[in-house]
């Protein structure tokens, strides 16, 4: 039997202000002009960008990292992206294109409030605690981080969404290996939940790459551990093994919260009105393949 971590306060604080600080972070993604400002530096396609925007913090690293690091898409994803990327254009050219189409995105899903006091209190404090994050075993976090701090608050506070984020995603990683469960995997017992609707298991399968031959591999592993039935739907032991892991990646997310209640309560007031308004204007979707609701 799978044994459920206790969640405590300061992983419920993690939970929610990661919620709010995702669709601050996740615009980049979903902005129309992403595909075109990627096209424009020479990179060929959406996923291209994607992996080379992201992964650019670290360096010209080939796809060996990129998958290691990123963990839930398929190996063949990113090797038709990645070192290719790089021939076309240096990671911080890449870097440059990314911070761009971010100030762009927030700017329009914002609107007046793109120069508010709630930016200024939120960038103020998110990138404090960015700069404070434990880097040890973070490596994306890490990389983020080691990226010079904008000057503007609403560059800033991007900046910083993107730093805590990828942290939390390490130690995503980090939790999701420690209960022995791969990437198709953890993909599939995602799915099972029912976050990403009826068709959920189609959506992710397809939006990371997965080939029907290593999707249904990856189910049958699920059910020999009972945390799937033959359907693909999650049962009580798979939803026990998945609320585990995801207590984990909160408690290990919680240290980059290390500050006084008072101070992390100015940043969740400070950033639920921004989390509602990027997601208000459709500059992210409601669902996206992390499986969230940001803002919600």
């Amino acid at each position: 039997m799978t044994v459920e971590p206790a969640l405590t306060k300061p992983s419920e604080r993690a939970r929610t202000l990661w919620q709010l600080l995702e669709p601050v972070h996740a615009a980049v993604y979903f902005a129309p002009e992403t595909k075109s400002a990627y096209d424009a530096i020479g990179l060929k396609g959406y996923w291209m960008g994607y992996f080379a925007s992201r992964a650019a913090a670290l360096g010209p690293v080939g796809p060996e990292v990129v998958e290691a690091v990123f963990y839930v898409f398929h190996p063949a994803m990113v090797a038709r992206a990645l070192p290719d990327a790089w021939e076309a254009a240096d990671p911080q050219t890449v870097l440059d294109a990314r911070a761009d189409i971010a100030r762009t995105t927030l700017r329009r899903a914002l609107g007046d409030q793109a120069d508010s006091p709630e930016v200024s209190t939120a960038a103020e404090i998110a990138v404090r605690l960015a700069l404070a994050a434990p880097r040890a075993g973070r490596p994306l976090g890490a990389a983020q981080a080691a990226v010079p701090v904008p000057d503007e608050p609403l560059d800033a506070l991007w900046w910083a969404a993107s730093v805590l984020r990828e942290h939390r995603g390490d130690g995503h990683v980090a939790a999701l290996t420690s209960y022995g469960i791969d990437p198709c995997e953890a993909l599939v017992l995602h799915a099972a939940t029912g976050v990403f609707g009826d068709d959920g298991a189609a959506y992710v399968q397809s939006m990371r790459k997965w080939p029907d031959e290593e999707w249904a591999a990856a189910r049958e592993r699920l059910v020999a551990r009972n945390w799937v039935d033959p359907d693909g739907a999650i049962t009580a032991a798979g939803h026990e093994a998945r609320q585990a892991v995801e207590h984990v990646t909160d408690a290990m997310a919680a240290t980059a919260y290390d500050a006084p209640d008072e101070t992390l309560d100015r940043l969740e007031t400070a950033l639920t009105p921004l989390a509602a308004l990027v997601m208000s204007t459709g500059a992210v979707p409601a669902t996206t393949p992390v499986g969230i609701r940001p803002g919600v």
